[in-house]
């Protein structure tokens, strides 16, 4: 039997390239060598691709120079049937490394280039969930060239202060009070050239995960309980073992879980996204669900929500991955019937 060659790219120059390790290691782990050759493509910090050997593969850290005498990678010396990216924010979960698969003419795991850059991009994302009538927080967006040091913020506080494109609670604030605003964006603009102000929803953190293409599903929501931190920061996702509590499958009602489900799945396809996702949201003590963002690549270490909620729902890790992979081949085959010259 063939196997396919998978290629797992991974690391990246954004400040979530040591989530995008653990991902890959819990990835490369559970891929059934049976069926898949991987080859690891690793991106350091500078943006430089390297062909890594099984033994290269960090232990959730930054990933590291490789032995002298080894270089760079360039990507189509050898042929892949397709790619698995798991670089999660900027350069990897963005579009940009979408464009580059589309170049390159192949099959892709995750959202396509819009998908992936709507996605990102906090404010963008907003605009168009609004205008489809789904619920999201008040907020205000900041540029480089338009931001005072301290704007007027209209709506209450506490308010979070983001960059409108990061994940994994990279240089996002919680400010009680006006005067602190200011430090918090300039904290956000270290990341990003735009900036988000968003008025915090009182309410409880719900998670779901999306699965497929044209008619995707919704797995059984999940709730984070944060402990001992302000909210579900870096460094309780990844750092502190017992910075947040997870209960999954959430205590909610049927009806609760089918609205949410519903909203997530819709928020998916608002946003022109395929394969996966995670929708995050908050459930108000009013009842009501607020979208709170969406993640096209989310954290997928075996602990992560992800999969979690997807082993919850019935579908293991390592068939979890099957499936991902059989998606963004139909993808490929649905674009490949376009035309693609005019006669």
């Amino acid at each position: 039997m063939t196997k396919m060659r998978v290629g797992l790219v991974f690391g990246g120059r954004s400040g979530e390239h040591e989530v995008s390790v653990r991902s890959a290691k819990s990835i490369y782990e559970a891929l059934d060598k049976n069926k898949y050759e991987v080859e690891l493509l690793g991106v350091d910090k500078t943006g430089q691709w390297h062909r890594m050997d099984q033994k290269w593969l960090p232990k959730g850290a930054e990933m590291k120079a490789l032995p002298s005498g080894e270089k760079g990678l360039a990507v189509q010396e050898e042929k892949v049937d397709i790619f698995f990216p798991i670089i999660h924010g900027t350069f990897g979960e963005d579009g940009t490394l979408q464009g580059l698969f589309e170049l390159l003419d192949v099959a892709y795991v995750g959202a396509g280039v819009l998908g992936s850059a709507v996605g990102m991009d906090k404010d963008v994302q907003k605009r168009l969930l609004i205008q489809a009538g789904i619920p999201v927080a008040n907020y205000v967006s900041l540029s480089l060239s338009t931001s005072s040091g301290n704007p007027k913020i209209p709506f209450k506080f506490p308010v979070f202060v983001k960059p409108a494109n990061m994940g994994s609670s990279v240089g996002i604030s919680k400010i009680e009070k006006e005067i602190e605003v200011e430090k918090a964006i300039k904290l956000a603009f270290q990341y990003d050239t735009k900036v988000i102000v968003e008025e915090a929803v009182e309410g409880r953190e719900i998670e779901i995960s999306v699965l497929g293409n044209e008619e995707p599903t919704a797995s059984l929501p999940g709730e984070v309980i944060p402990r001992g931190h302000e909210f579900y920061d870096y460094e309780a996702k990844y750092i502190d073992e017992n910075g947040a509590e997870l209960v999954i499958p959430a205590r909610l009602s049927a009806e609760q879980i089918k609205i949410c489900q519903e909203l997530a799945v819709k928020t998916f396809k608002v946003l022109e996204c395929s394969c996966m996702a995670r929708v995050d949201m908050f459930l108000t003590p009013e009842g009501k669900f607020v979208v709170n963002e969406i993640n096209t690549l989310p954290g997928f270490t075996n602990i992560s929500m992800y999969p979690k909620l997807w082993e919850a729902t019935g579908i293991k890790y390592a068939d979890l991955l099957d499936k991902l992979i059989r998606l963004a081949l139909e993808k490929k085959k649905e674009k490949d019937k376009l035309k693609r010259s005019y006669s």
